[in-house]
């Protein structure tokens, strides 16, 4: 089964030209604000995004497109910039992002998949999990961008099998980035700029660990964890995203960490490269 879905991605992918792999990243994107902060966050995120080989596109798995029942992935020319937030500055509302978009790659990856797993979409455009972390790393917002959902329906083990089967875009000219944060939550903020919990800590250092040793299966069954992963994540739809970069990993990648630091106490910023 594993090598005819292979051979039907090899034959879907077939019409983007070859490329030199390229990294994979999960991003810690934390609040919309470090769209229009002049902060350590957004300064690295250029700084990588300076530093990166041109893709020919950029898919991002980003934890506020969320779904149930399929994964949908953008097919539009132009994606919209989503301002999916309330209570900010009139600024962030003006901000626009105005990527194009990937059609034909994004109609690749649905020939591609597990028939039935992914679908189109011509409704969603680009929201703030995406732009707020691209404006920094491509600010001529001139590399065509799409997304894909997060199936709420599906299970970790699901969403990393699905991310397996788009590794092959890497040598395809196609940036995968995750965007999502390893820490979330928003109830416990600490607006005052309070120490992190030690439970924030402990995750986010466990999370750390897994990744920095290949054991990506720890990272697949983080529920296992119990209170723990549910004083980290009340949700869990910050978390997922991280399992695509880490699905589409190779043997030869070197891992890099970057911000790795808890914003506001409760949100990890904690980032990595696979390259």
């Amino acid at each position: 089964m594993k090598d005819t879905i292979m051979s039907t991605l090899t034959s879907a992918f077939s019409g983007l030209a070859a490329t030199p792999r390229l990294p994979t990243l999960f991003v810690g994107h934390g609040s919309p604000m470090n769209a229009i902060l002049d902060n350590d966050y957004s300064r690295t995120w250029h700084r990588i995004g300076a530093s990166l080989p041109a893709p020919s596109a950029v898919l991002v798995v980003s934890a506020h497109w969320m779904t149930r029942g399929k994964s949908l992935v953008n097919v539009v020319d132009r994606p919209a910039t989503i301002h999916d937030f309330g209570g900010f500055p009139r600024a962030l509302y003006q901000v626009q992002y105005p990527a194009p978009g990937a059609p034909d790659v994004a109609r690749a990856i649905i020939a591609g998949a597990t028939p039935g797993q992914v679908a189109a979409d011509d409704q969603w455009g680009l929201d703030h999990g995406t732009w707020s972390v691209l404006m920094h790393m491509f600010p001529k917002a001139d590399v065509p961008v799409f997304q894909l959902s997060l199936d709420l329906a599906k299970s970790p083990a699901e969403h990393f099998a699905l991310a397996a089967e788009l590794k092959a875009l890497r040598e395809r000219g196609v940036l995968i980035v995750a965007s999502g944060n390893l820490v979330h939550n928003l109830r416990a903020i600490a607006w005052d700029g309070g120490p992190a919990p030690d439970w924030a800590v402990e995750f986010d250092a466990l999370m750390a660990k897994a990744i920095g040793e290949g054991d990506y299966q720890t990272v697949v069954d983080a529920q296992k964890f119990g209170r723990l992963t549910q004083l980290a994540h009340p949700t869990l739809d910050h978390l997922w995203p991280v399992l695509y970069p880490l699905a589409v990993a190779d043997k030869a990648d070197e891992l890099t960490f970057f911000n790795d630091s808890i914003d506001l106490g409760t949100i990890s910023m904690r980032s990595f490269m696979l390259a």
